[in-house]
């Protein structure tokens, strides 16, 4: 599974994901800062990247705008409050353990970590 992280999410999470053997990126070191939920959302799909971010409403309702529009992606996980980004190794085992336990064929979903 590849992963894509979010600008709300610090980019020390997807180093530290990346140490823990997963493909992860974050927007930050892609120079992909500023873009739109949806621009992103789209990158996201071209990559085959799940994209994890904070922002739930909005990418509740643009995976809806998404899949009504014939645009599948690989999926989305959001990330609660209950992982801080003053803990990046928090996020970062917490996405561990979610890949760890989900199949590859679960692309497309909305999940939370």
């Amino acid at each position: 599974m590849r992963f894509l992280l979010d600008e709300n999410l610090p980019p020390k999470s997807a180093e530290i994901a990346r140490n823990l053997g997963l493909d992860a990126v974050s927007v930050h070191e892609l120079s992909r800062r500023g873009y739109s939920d949806g621009e992103q959302l789209r990158y996201a799909a071209e990559e085959k990247r799940i994209f994890v971010t904070r922002n739930r409403d909005d990418f509740l309702l643009l995976t809806i705008e998404f899949y009504r529009a014939g645009e599948p992606h690989p999926g989305v996980l959001i990330v609660g409050r209950n992982l801080p980004n003053d803990r990046p190794e928090r996020i970062s085992q917490a996405l561990k353990q979610w890949a760890d336990t989900h199949a590859p064929e679960t692309f497309g979903a909305v999940d939370f970590l």
